[in-house]
C-alpha cells in the first residue's frame, strides 16, 4: 500500500518549499491499495505553527488564515493522529504495511525532518522511506519532462487528466490528482511497479577517509559560521533529512588545532548536495549557517589520511569520539583511564586512546577517546574541566575527520618550527637601533588599508623613501596577528619626519586617506608595546612592560631568526650573549641572514600586541652558512650562554602574563644578578618598573 502525502508550510511553496525554514501548517493524505486499486478516506489536518505569520504566497495559494490555524493541533499531535488514522484505513483495506508517496523530496527531507529535529521529537519509521512520485513517473514515462521540472499539474496534463484546482480545497486536489496519476501508472499499458523507495538515514555514520579516495566535487559543501563546540553529530542534525556519506563531516581547524567554525560535508550524491545548498542561512540554535559549494580536493585536504595508527584507531566503526585537551605532558594511558573512571569505559581499553604527538615524539597535551555508546560519552563530557594532576582537562565531541586532521595534517606532516627556503645570503648591516629618545624623527601612519604591505607604504611615501632609515618600517599588528591599520617609520632626521608629515598627511592609499603624524622614538615604542598615543600624551601599554625592541638588527654567530611573514626579529634580543665588564669594549661584528628574496633595505618589522616585538607567534630558524659562521666565530670567543642548558622555554603562559609573574614563578631559583640594561634601551620610568635577569627570556 501507498500513503499519498501532501503538505504545505507558512512560507514558500513549490520548488522552494522548506528553503525559508517556515513551519508546516497543512498535511493531507490518503491510503492507496496497489493490488485492489482501492483507496481509503482522504484526511486533511491543519497544523498549528509556533509562528502564525503567513507569507503572502501562502495566503494566496492555500487560502488559510492565522485565525484558522490558531485552532489547530501542534505538529506532534497531528503526526500521532496521522499514524492512528493510517493504521485504521489499512485495517479496513485488509493491509498492514505501507510506504509514503510524495510529490518530490522536499516535504520529507526539507520540511518534516528538519522541523521535528529542531522541536526535539522523533518521527516514526514510515518517514524514513518514501517514493518520489516525480521519479517514478519519469521512469514510467521516459519521454516526459525532466524530474526537476515535474509538478503535479504537468504530470496530470501529460496524462490528460483534469487540472482545475479551483474545484477542490487546497491540498485535496493535489492528493486526488496524485492518486489518479498512480492509477494511470498501474494500468495495463504501463504496469509500473514501485520497487526502490528513497531512504533517509537514521543517523550519521562515522568513519575514516583515505587521501587516495575519489571524492566527487558535486557532493561537497562548506558550512560556515558553526558554533566552535559543534560536533559532527550537531552538523548532521543541521542537515537532518539529507544523506551524508559515511565519515562525510570534516571539521576545519586553524593553525593552533582549534575549530574555526567551518566544516566540509560530503553527501551521497549531487541531489542531496543541491538540497543542502537550499539550507543557506538556516539556523543552528541562534546562529545562522552559511552553506556554499566546495570541492572534493578541499574535502580530502581536511579529512583524508593514511596513517596506520589512525586507521587502526578508527577501524572500530559507530563509535562516539571525544577529544581531550590540556593533558599533562607526563600523562599515561592509565592516568587517562583513571580520570574517566568506570562510569565511562573506553572501547578496547588502552586501544581506544590515541595521544597526539609532535613530529619529534613530544606529547601535545591532546588525546582522542572512543566510547561505544552515547551514554558513556555523555558521562565523559560531564568531566569537562575536572582536574588531572594539576591541570584542568577540556573535553569535546569530535569526529573521525578531526582525528585525521589533527594527528596527520597538523602534527605529523608539519614540522614544529618551519624552516624558510634557501638560498640564504649574508648581509652585514650597520648597527642601526630603534630610537627611544624624545627626538621627533619618526612618523606614524594611521588608517592604513588592512591589505597594505611594505611596498604600498614605500609607494605612498614617494621620494621620501630615500630618507627612511634601514629597517625603519614597522607594521603594527593586533592581538590576533592581523594588521591594525597603523605603522611607524623611522626617518633619518626630525626635519625629514616633519616634511613627510606635512606632505603625506591625508594622502590617499587604496581608496582610503591615511593620517601621518610626526612622533618620537619613545612614543613609537609605547604604541608598539600596546600603549596609546593621543592628545593628552602617552598611555602606557596594558602589560606595563617597557618596549623590548632589539637595540640593533644583529644576529647570533650561528643563526638568524626570521618570522613566517618575512619580518625580521633580532635573536640577540631573544638569546643575548653573556656580558662581562669588558664586553662592550670589544663588541663582535654582527651578521644577519636574510632569504634572497627578502634582501632589501626596508625590512618588515611587526609587533604582536601585547607581546614584545621579539616574540612572534611563528618563528623559522635558518642556519647560517658555515663560512660565515666561521668568520663570525673568529671575531669573538664570548660564549652564547653561561653554561649548557641555561635557557628554558615556557609554554602555556596566560596571555596577560608579565615579567614580574614569570620571576615570581621562578622564585627561589638562582639566576644571574645582571639586568636588562645592556640588552634593551630603557627610559628611567621603565627601568623602575622592571629589573629582570637577562637569562629569563619569554619566547
Amino acid at each position: 500500500s501507498l500513503v499519498v502525502l501532501f503538505g504545505a508550510t507558512a512560507g514558500a511553496y513549490g520548488a522552494k518549499l522548506g528553503s525559508d525554514e517556515r513551519e508546516l501548517i497543512l498535511l493531507v493524505w490518503q491510503v492507496v491499495d496497489l493490488h485492489s486499486k482501492k483507496v481509503g478516506t482522504l484526511h486533511k489536518s491543519l497544523v498549528k505553527a509556533d509562528n502564525l505569520d503567513l507569507s503572502d504566497q501562502c495566503r494566496e495559494v492555500s487560502g488559510l488564515t492565522p485565525e484558522g490555524l490558531g485552532k489547530a493541533e501542534p505538529l506532534d499531535r497531528v503526526l500521532q493522529q496521522f499514524n492512528q488514522l493510517v493504521s485504521s484505513d489499512l485495517k479496513v483495506l485488509g493491509r498492514s504495511s505501507y510506504t509514503l508517496c510524495c510529490d518530490g523530496q522536499l516535504l520529507i527531507r526539507q520540511v518534516l525532518h528538519p522541523e521535528t529535529s529542531k522541536k526535539n521529537f522523533l518521527l516514526s519509521d514510515c518517514f524514513y522511506s518514501f517514493y518520489d512520485l516525480r521519479k517514478e513517473f519519469h521512469t514510467c514515462y521516459p519521454s516526459s519532462a525532466a524530474v526537476k521540472d515535474q509538478t503535479i499539474k504537468t504530470m496530470a496534463e501529460y496524462l490528460g487528466l483534469g487540472t482545475d484546482e479551483t474545484e477542490e480545497d487546497f491540498g485535496v486536489w493535489q492528493v486526488k490528482t496524485m492518486v489518479a496519476i498512480i492509477f494511470s501508472m498501474l494500468s495495463e499499458s504501463c504496469n509500473h511497479i514501485f520497487t526502490e523507495p528513497e531512504t533517509v538515514k537514521y543517523k550519521y555514520e562515522t568513519g575514516p577517509c583515505s587521501k587516495s579516495e575519489t571524492v566527487d566535487s558535486e557532493t561537497v559543501i562548506r558550512a560556515r559560521g558553526l558554533p566552535w563546540q559543534s560536533s559532527d553529530q550537531d552538523i548532521a542534525r543541521f542537515f537532518k533529512g539529507l544523506n551524508i556519506a559515511k565519515g562525510g563531516v570534516a571539521l576545519c581547524l586553524n593553525a593552533q588545532g582549534r575549530r574555526n567554525g567551518e566544516a566540509l560535508v560530503r553527501f551521497v550524491n549531487s541531489e542531496q548536495r543541491d538540497l543542502a545548498l537550499e539550507r543557506h542561512k538556516h539556523h543552528m540554535g541562534s546562529r545562522y549557517i552559511e552553506v556554499y559549494k566546495a570541492t572534493g580536493e578541499e574535502f580530502l585536504k581536511i579529512a583524508g589520511g593514511t596513517s596506520n595508527e589512525v586507521a587502526q584507531f578508527l577501524s572500530k566503526e559507530n563509535q562516539v569520539i571525544i577529544r581531550m585537551r590540556g593533558l599533562p605532558f607526563t600523562a599515561t594511558q592509565e592516568d587517562v583511564l583513571g580520570f574517566l573512571g568506570p562510569e565511562c569505559p573506553v572501547t578496547g581499553g588502552k586501544e581506544g586512546l590515541l595521544f597526539v604527538k609532535y613530529p619529534d615524539g613530544r606529547p601535545t597535551g591532546d588525546a582522542f577517546v572512543l566510547f561505544s555508546c552515547e551514554e558513556y560519552a555523555q558521562n565523559a563530557l560531564k568531566k569537562h574541566k575536572e582536574i588531572l594532576g594539576k591541570r584542568y582537562i577540556e573535553l569535546f565531541r569530535s569526529t573521525a575527520a578531526e582525528v585525521q586532521q589533527v594527528v596527520l595534517n597538523r602534527y605529523m606532516s608539519t614540522p614544529l618550527i618551519p624552516t624558510l627556503p634557501t638560498p640564504i645570503i649574508p648581509v652585514i648591516p650597520p648597527p642601526y637601533t630603534i630610537a627611544t629618545g624624545s627626538i621627533r624623527d619618526c612618523v606614524r601612519l594611521r588608517g592604513l588599508p588592512y591589505t597594505a604591505g611594505i611596498d604600498d607604504i614605500l609607494d605612498f611615501m614617494g621620494d621620501a623613501t630615500g630618507d627612511i632609515k634601514p629597517h625603519g618600517v614597522h607594521m603594527v599588528l593586533n592581538q590576533q596577528g592581523r594588521p591594525s591599520g597603523d605603522a611607524f617609520i623611522q626617518m633619518k632626521s626630525a626635519d625629514k619626519a616633519f616634511m613627510v608629515a606635512q606632505k603625506c598627511h591625508k594622502k590617499m592609499m587604496k581608496d582610503r586617506y591615511v593620517e601621518v603624524f610626526q612622533c618620537s622614538g619613545e612614543e613609537m615604542n609605547f604604541v608598539l608595546m600596546g600603549g596609546t598615543l593621543n592628545r593628552s600624551g602617552l598611555s602606557p601599554p596594558p602589560c606595563k612592560l617597557p618596549c623590548l625592541s632589539p637595540p640593533a638588527y644583529a644576529a647570533f654567530q650561528t643563526a638568524a631568526v626570521i618570522p613566517a611573514e618575512a619580518a625580521l626579529y633580532q635573536p640577540q634580543a631573544l638569546l643575548p650573549t653573556t656580558r662581562t665588564p669588558q664586553a662592550s669594549a670589544a663588541a663582535p661584528p654582527t651578521v644577519t641572514y636574510y632569504p634572497a628574496q627578502a634582501a632589501q633595505l626596508y625590512m618588515n618589522y611587526t609587533a604582536y600586541y601585547p607581546s614584545p616585538p621579539v616574540s612572534p607567534t611563528t618563528v623559522g630558524y635558518i642556519a647560517a652558512p658555515p663560512g660565515a659562521v666561521a668568520a663570525a666565530a673568529t671575531a669573538t670567543h664570548t660564549p652564547l650562554l653561561p653554561q649548557p642548558g641555561a635557557l628554558v622555554r615556557m609554554q602555556g603562559l596566560p596571555y596577560n602574563t608579565g615579567m614580574k609573574e614569570i620571576l615570581s614563578f621562578f622564585q627561589g631559583y638562582q639566576y644571574a644578578p645582571d639586568d636588562y640594561n645592556g640588552l634593551i634601551q630603557l627610559s628611567d620610568q621603565a627601568r623602575s618598573v622592571l629589573q629582570a635577569p637577562k637569562e629569563w627570556v619569554c619566547l
